[in-house]
């Protein structure tokens, strides 16, 4: 890998006509908007672009489309090479790499519930025979976790493995990876896959992350990760406050990942219809999730609000903690943890 990783990659969703296949167009219209907003890099098939629910042919025509927007622009592409078994993704790594893709991301074996040693033994197959750098992806509520003792030994053993991406949101586990694998490889990059914790993800030390809102508002996950970077927590902490409460509506009002697609409909994009049935009470909420959702991103500057108005709502007590005391919280956290990886080493 030529440069580490780093910056927000958005996991991007993909537009579908009206019949369900894929609008290539409006995919590349999309994209192209979303470089032009700041995103640092593109992440084509993760969860939230519905891998699954695609087929391989389809997973492969929307890498090519998505690199052959970036690469001539220098946009790195993090390709999803998440399949079902060892060969079927080093195909897939053959592939992306011929397509341009910087590099892919692979989450562990999923379906069947595997031991460490067994974690460790697939990613290492992996690794010995792709021709395009890896990162791991650590979804442990949807495949087995990969656990510090297995990163650290695969990132120690094999060079072509580059960073991982932890969606976990364990703040005081990803500071043990970084402990234990920076001081050996500095290149090594760690991205957070949980919008909620990106600024203190990036306190500890990660580069970056793959964020489904920054499919939404580009905008406002670049200027979190630009203050974050800079040492500016006090300012940053507000605007992840805002983010967490945009990203709870899209994540938790609608089957996954409606709301985003609702999202970023209301960006100007023609999203057409997903994969997943819905039925018409689903479709019924799915309305008014776009209402709370324009008076939400409407605070943000980047739609109208809607016509009839928005109704106060509830937020929680720690979207109206000062910032000096979130980083204060925070600091806590991570100095107790950092005491008893002392106390047990």
């Amino acid at each position: 890998m030529q440069r580490k990783l780093s910056g927000v990659f958005t996991p991007n969703l993909v537009p579908l006509k009206d019949n369900g296949e894929i609008n290539e167009p409006e995919l590349r219209r999309y994209v192209d908007w979303l470089i032009d907003r700041g995103v640092h890099g593109l992440y084509p098939n993760g969860s939230t672009g519905e891998f699954t629910r695609f087929t391989v042919e389809e997973r492969r025509r929307i890498i090519r489309l998505v690199c052959e927007q970036c690469v001539p622009r220098g946009v790195p592409v993090l390709a999803g090479a998440a399949e079902a078994n060892v060969k079927e993704t080093i195909f897939a790594c053959e592939a992306y790499h011929d397509y341009g893709a910087t590099a892919v991301a692979i989450v562990a074996p999923f379906y069947y519930k595997l031991s460490s040693a067994a974690v460790y033994s697939y990613f290492k197959e992996i690794a010995n025979h792709s021709p395009i750098d890896v990162t791991l992806y650590n979804i442990p509520m949807f495949a087995s976790p990969i656990d510090v003792p297995t990163i650290t030994r695969l990132a120690e053993e094999c060079p072509r493995i580059v960073g991982i991406k932890d969606s976990s949101g364990d703040v005081a586990n990803m500071l043990r990876m970084i402990s234990a694998i920076r001081p050996h490889r500095p290149e090594f990059c760690f991205l957070t896959g949980w919008e909620a914790v990106l600024v203190p993800m990036m306190m500890i030390g990660c580069d970056g992350g793959t964020h489904a809102t920054s499919g939404v508002v580009p905008e406002l996950t670049r200027r979190i990760y630009d203050l974050a970077s800079r040492g500016q927590y006090v300012q940053a902490m507000p605007l992840q406050a805002k983010l967490v409460e945009l990203f709870d509506v899209m994540l938790h009002s609608i089957e996954f990942p409606e709301g985003f697609r609702a999202g970023v409909e209301l960006r100007g994009f023609s999203m057409g219809r997903g994969r997943q049935p819905l039925d018409q009470s689903q479709r019924v909420d799915l309305e008014r999730i776009r209402q709370s959702l324009s008076c939400i991103m409407s605070e943000f500057g980047v739609v109208d609000p809607p016509a009839e108005g928005c109704l106060a709502r509830h937020r929680s007590g720690s979207v109206d903690l000062p910032g000096e005391l979130m980083i204060s919280q925070i600091a806590q956290a991570v100095a107790k943890t950092l005491q008893a990886q002392r106390m047990t080493s």
